[in-house]
């Protein structure tokens, strides 16, 4: 199977990163590729950046038509235009918010957002109501940390740990989505940090 995994901003340093934890996951019959469009914002914090990062998102799903891929992810939590997208693709298309929340719903009755920055909590809430999770979806927490810094902040993954302890407690949730691609290779600590929170 080949899967292309499409990183809708063009920061190669986050494509890199996004191959890696999916490549640890991927299975072993399981060919993919991680790419970043030629066009587009650096990063997606807005409607605007989303908007922005479409066209350079179809173009590698139009691309990957002519290669033989099976199917795509979109690795970005606003799941930008994933509809267009499944429009061109002749096989499935996952944007990463709808496929964790689904996930978490298999994991307990109740999950909690962390996301990046206060204006992305609202596009969350937003995607929660169109998949049908509104009643599952406790709360959308922002660890007020801009995408980029992600990869440049060496206290980040400390403070998107506390602010996961704290949704949980806060939300009575039984799970966390991660709600940043760019978060992808903290999975495992902090699963490994909070896994006894409870309120």
């Amino acid at each position: 199977m080949y899967i292309k995994v499409i990183n809708p901003n063009t920061t190669a340093s986050m494509t890199a990163k996004i191959e890696e934890c999916a490549r640890a996951v991927a299975g072993p019959d399981t060919f993919f590729e991680a790419v970043s469009p030629s066009m587009g914002p650096t990063s997606i914090e807005s409607h605007v950046d989303e908007a922005l990062s479409i066209p350079g998102i179809l173009e590698q799903v139009v691309l990957g038509e002519t290669q033989g891929v099976d199917g795509y992810v979109i690795a970005c939590f606003g799941d930008p235009g994933m509809d267009a997208a499944r429009e061109v693709a002749s096989g499935p298309v996952v944007g990463i918010a709808e496929a964790a929340m689904h996930t978490a719903s298999f994991l307990g009755r109740r999950f909690s957002v962390v996301t990046t920055l206060e204006r992305t909590t609202g596009r969350a809430l937003d995607l929660a109501a169109h998949y049908g999770m509104s009643s599952r979806c406790r709360g959308v927490h922002a660890c007020r940390i801009p995408v980029l810094e992600l990869e440049t902040d060496a206290n980040a993954p400390k403070v998107i740990t506390e602010t996961c302890r704290e949704a949980l407690l806060r939300d009575g949730s039984d799970a966390i989505v991660l709600g940043c691609a760019g978060m992808a290779d903290l999975c495992e600590d902090i699963q490994n940090a909070i896994s006894g929170t409870r309120r």
